[in-house]
């Protein structure tokens, strides 16, 4: 890895679209982006692209805007499980993929926490207040006291295990992130971290090692370098 968080090269990686049945199979889970608060689906949209160049279905790639972007993350996990259903129709898959940015990976969490046997092979949390973040204070709507620290949200949250058994996860995050604070928070125990120097907290979205990161992550299983722990 260089200074800059670059992804080493890995000889097994496929850097563009493709054709064959062994790709076909990698990409053949939908994906469901997630916004952070305040956000929509606009945000996602280079993400999207990203993968939708690397050779998913433009109708396996789903984005999601809530109906109040900074409200409850109950009320978003309610909106998760819809979106969730839909794209797997819309796909024909058994299960899906979710990549959530800030405060969604918590609607995802409670989303997983509260629906048994909820539809998801793998997770990428990116920069997720998951213990967390003092700037909340700065925030507004349902969201802002759920992302306070030490918030009654937070406590049941945490209480269970990151992601259910079966679910495999990640989390990314930059060293800069100042909407994240502490840093640590957007870590989870026990789920590999991968952590970059430098793009902002929004950044992430579009940043190229971050792209590289989930695409491998989702259609692999593994990343091109070594988890931060």
């Amino acid at each position: 890895m260089t200074a800059s968080g670059g992804v080493g090269h890995d000889p097994g990686r496929i850097s563009g679209p493709s054709t064959g049945d062994a790709f076909s199979a990698r990409v053949a889970v939908p994906v469901l982006l997630v916004p952070g608060w305040f956000d929509s689906a606009r945000d996602l949209a280079a993400l999207r692209i990203h993968l939708i160049g690397a050779g998913w279905p433009d109708a396996h790639v789903g984005t999601l805007t809530f109906e109040e972007p900074t409200g409850s993350n109950r009320d978003h996990a309610a909106e998760l499980e819809g979106a969730v259903a839909r794209l797997r129709a819309a796909s024909g898959a058994d299960s899906v993929d979710i990549v959530a940015h800030s405060m969604g990976g918590l609607a995802v969490r409670w989303y997983l926490l509260t629906r048994r046997a909820a539809p998801v092979r793998r997770a990428v949390f990116i920069a997720s207040p998951h213990r967390g973040t003092l700037s909340a204070h700065l925030a507004w709507g349902g969201g802002r006291d759920e992302m306070m620290p030490d918030s009654p949200f937070l406590d049941t949250l945490n209480a269970r295990a990151p992601v259910p058994s079966g679910v495999d996860a990640i989390t990314v995050r930059t060293v800069i992130d100042t909407h994240v604070v502490p840093g640590e928070s957007a870590t989870l125990p026990g789920v590999p971290d991968y952590t970059l120097c430098c793009p902002t907290h929004p950044g992430l979205l579009q940043d190229r090692d971050v792209l590289e990161i989930v695409r491998s992550f989702l259609e692999l299983g593994v990343v091109a370098r070594e988890p931060t722990r």
